[in-house]
C-alpha cells in the first residue's frame, strides 16, 4: 500500500535510510534520501523526476536564440565541444586509444574508397542557427529534429523478432552496439566541420524492438537535408584492434602469475596488448577487426517554436529514457514473449565474450592480454554495463548533451526549478523550506558540525512508515504550492546559476 501510494504521488519508492543526530537538542531523526535511479523498473517516481528534467534540458536550449551562458562548472571544462554533465568523454572515435596510444602509433588516415567526400566550409563560433524572414515579414529560426539508425541484420517480422534466427547476424549487431557511442561522436564531429558553426545537440540513445540501436536528437538551427543525408553516408569508425575471430582458451583460463597472465599449460605469458598491437600496425594487410557504419534509413524535419510539434518532440525525445534496453518497448505489449526473451538472449550470449575495450576481461578469451591487466579477471565476467542484459552493448550514456546546449548543467536546471517554487511560495506570504536544514556544514557553538549523519538499519514496518511520512510531507507542500499559484503574483524566472550580467 506504502509503494502503491508513493508512486502515485511521486515518492521515491526505495529511498536510502539515514539517521542524523543534532547534537545541539541531543535529539535524533530518521531521513529518506531518494534513491535517484532513473530506471522505471527500479522507481517509478525517482524515473519520473529525471525524466522531466531532462525535458525542461531540452526544451530550454533547443530554439535558443542568444548564444548561451556557461556556468562555472561548464566554464571549467577542459574540452571545447565535448559532454557536458554526462560523464568523462570517452575514447579515440577511430581507433579507441587514448591520447598516449595515438602518439606512439600513426594510421593513414585517408578515407575509404565507400565513402563519398564531404564539404568543407569555413568554421564559425555561432551556436545558434540562421534568421529567416518570411514574405510577411516576420522572422523564424528553426531547428531540427533528426532519428539515425543502425542497419539491418537480417529480416525481422512483428516486434521485431528474426524470421529466420541463425541466419541473423547477431555478431554485427553486437559489435554495432559496442562502438556506437563512437560511430555518434563521429557523425557530429562530421557534422560540425560541414555545417561551418558548432552544431548543438540534446539526443537520446533508443533501442528499436529489434534491439538495434538508434538516435533521435533535437539539433539547434536549420541544416539541408541533402548535407544532413551526405554526412550520415559518410560518417563511419574503423576499430583497428587484435584479431578475435578464434577462442583460444574455453575450458581452460590463462593463468595469473602476480605480474601477467600465462598459458595454463606452459607457463609461457601471453602477449600484452603493446604487442600485439605492434603486430597489427606491422601487418600491411591488416583490416580493422569492425567497421560501424548508419542504416540507409533516416528521418529529419524542421521543428519552429513555440508549437505544438516542440513539444511533442521534446516528451518523444524523453519517451524511453525510464526504460532498459531490454524492457518492452510499448507499454501495452505481453511482458513476457518467449520468441523475445529467445532473441534477448541469443544477442546478450554473443555480447557476453566480446571485448568491449581494450581494458576487457574477455581478451584472456582470444589468448591475449588486456591492456593494465590485473588479478582475478575471468573471460565473460567483465564488470562493464555494456555485457549485461540490461544494456546489451549499450553500456554509455543514454543521454548525449552537447556542452554549449544550454549553459547549464544537470544541477543548474534542478536549481533553476526549485527558485521558481520557491519565489512563488514567498510571494504568496508562505516560508519555504529551508534548503540548508540539517546540513552537514552546520556548526554549533563550540565550532563543530551540529548535526551528524550516520547509517542506520530500519525494519521493514519503520520503512514504510517513513515512506508515508515523506508522502505527506510531499502532499502538504504541494497544496500550498498550487495554493500559492493560486494567489497569483509575479514570479521572476531569471536562471538561478547564470553569471549575473
Amino acid at each position: 500500500m506504502a509503494r502503491e501510494l508513493a508512486v502515485a504521488q511521486k515518492v521515491c519508492v526505495r529511498p536510502i535510510m539515514r539517521r542524523v543526530i543534532d547534537r545541539d537538542t541531543d535529539t535524533d531523526q530518521r531521513v529518506a534520501i531518494p534513491c535517484g535511479s532513473t530506471r522505471e523498473s527500479v522507481c517509478p517516481s525517482c524515473a519520473h523526476k529525471a525524466r522531466i528534467l531532462r525535458m525542461q534540458q531540452c526544451a530550454e536550449g533547443w530554439h535558443r536564440t542568444e548564444e548561451p551562458e556557461q556556468d562555472s562548472a561548464t566554464a571549467t571544462a577542459t574540452r571545447p565541444d565535448d559532454l557536458l554533465e554526462e560523464g568523462e568523454p570517452g575514447p579515440d572515435p577511430v581507433r579507441g586509444e587514448d591520447s598516449q596510444d595515438r602518439a606512439r602509433r600513426a594510421r593513414s588516415t585517408r578515407r575509404r574508397d565507400d565513402v563519398c567526400e564531404l564539404p568543407r566550409v569555413t568554421p564559425s563560433s555561432t551556436t545558434v542557427g540562421a534568421v529567416y524572414s518570411a514574405p510577411n515579414g516576420r522572422e523564424y529560426r528553426p531547428s531540427m529534429f533528426l532519428t539515425m539508425t543502425l542497419p539491418s541484420y537480417g529480416a525481422v517480422g512483428s516486434g521485431g523478432i528474426p524470421l529466420d534466427p541463425d541466419r541473423y547476424d547477431y555478431r554485427r549487431a553486437a559489435l554495432d552496439a559496442l562502438h556506437f557511442a563512437k560511430l555518434v561522436d563521429r557523425f557530429w564531429q562530421n557534422l560540425r566541420r560541414c555545417a561551418g558553426f558548432k552544431v548543438q545537440y540534446f539526443a537520446t540513445v533508443e533501442p528499436q524492438a529489434r534491439l538495434a540501436a538508434h538516435l533521435h536528437a533535437a539539433v539547434r538551427g536549420a541544416i539541408p537535408r541533402q548535407l544532413l543525408r551526405q554526412v550520415i553516408r559518410a560518417t563511419y569508425v574503423q576499430v583497428w584492434w587484435p584479431s578475435f575471430d578464434r577462442a583460444v582458451y574455453v575450458d581452460r583460463l590463462p593463468v595469473w602469475d602476480g605480474e601477467e597472465y600465462v598459458d595454463p599449460d606452459t607457463g609461457a605469458a601471453l602477449p600484452t596488448w603493446d604487442e600485439a598491437l605492434a603486430q597489427v600496425d606491422a601487418d600491411p594487410d591488416a583490416r580493422p577487426v569492425h567497421v560501424a557504419r548508419f542504416g540507409k534509413q533516416a528521418d529529419m524535419r524542421g521543428i519552429i517554436a513555440p508549437s505544438a510539434d516542440a513539444e511533442r518532440a521534446v516528451r518523444y525525445l524523453t519517451k524511453y529514457l525510464t526504460k532498459a534496453v531490454a524492457d518492452p518497448i510499448s507499454d501495452d505489449a505481453d511482458e513476457w514473449d518467449p520468441a523475445r526473451e529467445a532473441h534477448i538472449d541469443r544477442l546478450h550470449t554473443e555480447l557476453r565474450y566480446l571485448p568491449c575495450s581494450p581494458q576487457c576481461a574477455n581478451w584472456l578469451r582470444y589468448g591475449l592480454q588486456p591492456k593494465s591487466p590485473g588479478a582475478g579477471l575471468a573471460p565473460g565476467r567483465c564488470p562493464a554495463k555494456a555485457h549485461d542484459r540490461e544494456h546489451l552493448g549499450l553500456g554509455g550514456r543514454r543521454v548525449l548533451v552537447s556542452r554549449q546546449w544550454s549553459g547549464k548543467t544537470l544541477a543548474g536546471h534542478r536549481a533553476d526549478r526549485a527558485t521558481v517554487v520557491r519565489q512563488a511560495l514567498l510571494t504568496a506570504g508562505v516560508l519555504a523550506p529551508d534548503v540548508e536544514r540539517l546540513a552537514a556544514d552546520t556548526l554549533s557553538a563550540d565550532g563543530h558540525p551540529r548535526f551528524v549523519w550516520t547509517d542506520t538499519k530500519t525494519d521493514p514496518i519503520s520503512y514504510s512508515r517513513v515512506i508515508l511520512e515523506s508522502i505527506a510531507e510531499r502532499q502538504r507542500w504541494r497544496t500550498q504550492y498550487e495554493q500559492a499559484k493560486a494567489a497569483g503574483g509575479s514570479v521572476d524566472d531569471r536562471s538561478a546559476t547564470a553569471q549575473p550580467p
